[in-house]
C-alpha cells in the first residue's frame, strides 16, 4: 500500500512544508498541509499544474477534487469547481464537493442489497435509501497519498482500506484512485480496487462544475450535450423502475447541444421527483459510447466566457445533476455564495441501485478480480 508523506510539527505548530517537483514537460507539483479533521488527522494537499497555466488541487480529504482552475477564451483563470477552503467545511458538508463517492455511489433502494442469498444493511441517509455509500461513505475518509509522475503527466495516488462489514458491504476492500494532469489541459482520473469477499462497487467522483466559475450565479444557460439515447426512468423515491427510457421528446433530451435551463422547470413527473418545488435534473443517462474512452461521452460549454468540457468515461452510465438543494447558504471558498442551480455534475459510474436491478450492468466484484474505472475531462476555450 502506498504511504503517505508524513508533516513535520515543532514547537506545537504544524509547519506549512511544500514540497515542489517537475517533470520534462513543464507540469510541476507542490504538496503541503491543509489542516486537520476535528480528530486531529493531518490532511494533505496536492497542487498539479500544467505549462499553460491550468491547476488541479487534490486534498486527501475524501480523495476530493479541491479546486480546478481553468483558463477563459480571454486567459483568465478561474476556479470552475464548488467546495471549501478549509478541512472544516467538508466535514460540515452534506453536498459531497468534489468527493471520491464509495462504496456505492447513488441510490441503494431501502439501503439493502442481496449477494449469494446474503441480505446486506446500509445506513439509509437519504431517506428510505442509502446515498453515496451510507452516512460515512470514502467522502469522510482520510486517504493516504504519494505524488506520481510520468513524461506525460504530473499527479497523486490516493489509496484507502475499507474495512470488512464498513457501512455494512463485504470484503476488505482496497481502493487506489489517482488524478493525472496532462499538458493537453485534461484531468484523468482512474480508480482501481479490489476485494478478499464478493461485494458490491460503484466509484464515482462528485465535482459540482460552473464552467462560469465557482459561486459565478448558475448555469441555466450552459450548453451540454449528453450522448445517449435513454436514461433510467425512478420513482418518486427516485429509484430505477428498471426501465431504459428514451429521452427522444422528453426533457431528458441532451442528445443535440441544449441549454441546461431549457427544460429544467418543463412539467414532467421524473423533473417533480428530482425536485419537487422547481423541478431540476437528477437521474443517470445510459451513454452510447459504452465505456469507450475515446469517444466523447457528454460537453459541456460557458456562451460567456468560452470555457468547453468535454468528458470520456469507460462507465455505462453518468448521473447528470443540476445542484437542485443548493439554496444560497452555503458559502464556499472565498466566501462566495453557491446558489440554487448554480452547479452541475457529471456522476460517471454504473447505474443506480444495480444489485436490485437485474437488468442493469453488474456491480459485483469478486476476490481475485481488479476493479478499473477511467474518466477523462479535457478543457478548452473559445
Amino acid at each position: 500500500m502506498l504511504q503517505s508523506r508524513h508533516l513535520l510539527s515543532g514547537l506545537g505548530l504544524s509547519l506549512m512544508i511544500a514540497t515542489l517537483s517537475a517533470n520534462a514537460a513543464g507540469l510541476t507539483a507542490e504538496h503541503k498541509a491543509f489542516g486537520k479533521t476535528n480528530d486531529g488527522t493531518p490532511v494533505e494537499q496536492y497542487i498539479l499544474r500544467n505549462s499553460h497555466g491550468m491547476q488541479a488541487t487534490v486534498i486527501t480529504y475524501g480523495a476530493t477534487l479541491q479546486s480546478l482552475k481553468v483558463a477563459d477564451k480571454h486567459g483568465k483563470f478561474d476556479d470552475v469547481v464548488l467546495g471549501f477552503d478549509d478541512v472544516q467545511g467538508y466535514q460540515k458538508g452534506t453536498a459531497y464537493f468534489g468527493a471520491t463517492i464509495g462504496r456505492f455511489g447513488n441510490r441503494l433502494a431501502d439501503g439493502a442489497f442481496e449477494l449469494d442469498g446474503k441480505r446486506y444493511q446500509v445506513p439509509q441517509n437519504d431517506k428510505s435509501n442509502a446515498l453515496h455509500g451510507g452516512t460515512l461513505g470514502f467522502d469522510k475518509k482520510v486517504w493516504k497519498a504519494e505524488e506520481t509522475k510520468d513524461k506525460d503527466s504530473v499527479g497523486v495516488t490516493l489509496t484507502y482500506l475499507s474495512a470488512d462489514s464498513e457501512m455494512g458491504f463485504p470484503g476488505n476492500l482496497t481502493t487506489e484512485v489517482t488524478y493525472r494532469l496532462t499538458d493537453n489541459n485534461e484531468l484523468r482520473i482512474d480508480y482501481k480496487a479490489s476485494t478478499d469477499k464478493p461485494t458490491v462497487l460503484n466509484l464515482t467522483n462528485h465535482s459540482y462544475f460552473n464552467l462560469a466559475g465557482a459561486g459565478n450565479g448558475d448555469i441555466l444557460k450552459q450548453v451540454a450535450t449528453l450522448h445517449a439515447s435513454h436514461y433510467t426512468p425512478v420513482t418518486a423515491k427516485l429509484i430505477p423502475t428498471g426501465e431504459l427510457a428514451p429521452v427522444a421528446g422528453t426533457p431528458m433530451d441532451f442528445s443535440k447541444p441544449t441549454a441546461i435551463g431549457t427544460h429544467i422547470k418543463a412539467d414532467h413527473p421524473q423533473l417533480k421527483f428530482a425536485e419537487p418545488k422547481q423541478g431540476g435534473f437528477d437521474f443517470n443517462w445510459a451513454l452510447d459510447t459504452k465505456g469507450d474512452l475515446s469517444k466523447v461521452a457528454t460537453e459541456v460549454s460557458d456562451p460567456q466566457s468560452g470555457r468547453h468540457l468535454q468528458l470520456f468515461t469507460t462507465e455505462p452510465g453518468v448521473q447528470f445533476y443540476t445542484s437542485n438543494f443548493l439554496d444560497g447558504t452555503v458559502k464556499g471558498k472565498g466566501g462566495k455564495v453557491y446558489p440554487h442551480w448554480g452547479a452541475f455534475t457529471l456522476e460517471t459510474q454504473h447505474y443506480p441501485d444495480s444489485p436490485n436491478q437485474p437488468n442493469f450492468p453488474s456491480t459485483r466484484l469478486d476476490p481475485g478480480q481488479t476493479y478499473s474505472h477511467s474518466v477523462v475531462l479535457k478543457f478548452s476555450a473559445k
